[in-house]
């Protein structure tokens, strides 16, 4: 009698965080849901942080400890490349791109200084937003197709970075199953 297969793991799914550049302030957020399948596992994870002795806020989207691994070698990066936050994205990515464990890691970041903001993916995406007369806006994970549509029809409007993600963040949780209200927000 054959063996039968386990069931797969069931697929965390981790968040939203979206990023808005307009004016002289960029702002990333991030809601603090985790979810194991249709289970809330966590609601006030912490997925945005300052780096680079807080000149670098950044944000993941994708498995924790992966992130959280991303994170350090990023910072590492950060001080091998002071002040040039392009190349230590670049650097990252073609790490996590050749390496062999690093190539396993399932998360992306984004990740902003005073003048510029990436994506960074694993399959070796460094990705800076498209910026219009109003700004900019990018977003990652579970929800971020929701708050990125959202801040991108607010951007036009008189609002600044943050309240602009406040907002985007709110409707994105609304709709959205595996993201909730619980925000982390940094700027610059």
């Amino acid at each position: 009698m054959p063996h039968a297969a386990a069931a797969p793991f069931p697929g965390w799914h981790a968040t939203t965080i979206l990023m808005v550049r307009k004016g002289p302030r960029v702002v990333i957020g991030g809601d603090g849901q985790v979810s194991m399948g249709q289970t809330v596992v966590k609601a006030n994870a912490r997925k945005v942080r300052r780096l680079a002795k807080g000149e670098v806020i950044a944000g993941f989207a994708g498995a924790t400890a992966d992130a959280f691994t991303l994170f350090e070698r990023l910072e590492a990066k950060l001080e091998q490349y002071p002040a040039q936050l392009a190349r230590a994205c670049v650097e990252l990515a073609k790490d996590w791109r050749t390496d062999r464990y690093l190539r396993r890691l399932e998360a992306m970041l984004l990740v902003a200084d005073r003048t510029s903001g990436f994506t960074i993916s694993g399959a070796g995406d460094v990705l800076e937003p498209e910026a219009d007369e109003y700004g900019s806006a990018t977003a990652i994970g579970s929800g971020g197709n929701y708050a990125l549509a959202a801040a991108r029809a607010l951007l036009p409007i008189g609002l600044d970075a943050e309240e602009i993600v406040r907002r985007s963040m709110r409707i994105a949780a609304d709709i959205c199953v595996y993201t909730n209200m619980n925000l982390i927000v940094e700027s610059l």
